[in-house]
């Protein structure tokens, strides 16, 4: 779930409204953790895909499970899980670019 957290609030933008639910203010509406399974399904997924797309990443299918945004690179067992696993090295990459950040200021 963490994984999914990590991806839901820092690429797609919803507000955790309480521990099993976003909040899409584009939308206007609530998802709960049961609605949003993006390892598991493909459309899920793929709205991970268009918002990265949106930020200016290229997307690319290299293989039955594997995927690339930009120069970063991830596997799973399906796609819908390589998508997955790769938004979430975007987001690991960029909290550890912000922590550095963090640390120069100090």
């Amino acid at each position: 779930m963490m994984k999914i957290d990590a991806i839901a609030r820092r690429i797609l933008g919803w507000k955790l409204n309480r521990w099993d639910r976003w909040y899409d203010y584009e939308q206007g509406k609530f998802i709960h953790e049961s609605e949003f399974q993006p390892e598991q399904n493909i459309d899920h997924a793929m709205i991970i895909v268009e918002r990265l797309e949106e930020l200016g990443f290229t997307y690319q299918i290299k293989g039955l499970s594997k995927v690339c945004f930009n120069d970063i690179c991830a596997t799973g067992d399906s796609l819908a899980q390589a998508i997955t696993n790769a938004a979430y090295e975007i987001v690991e990459r960029h909290s550890i670019m912000d922590s550095t950040r963090l640390w120069q200021k100090i």
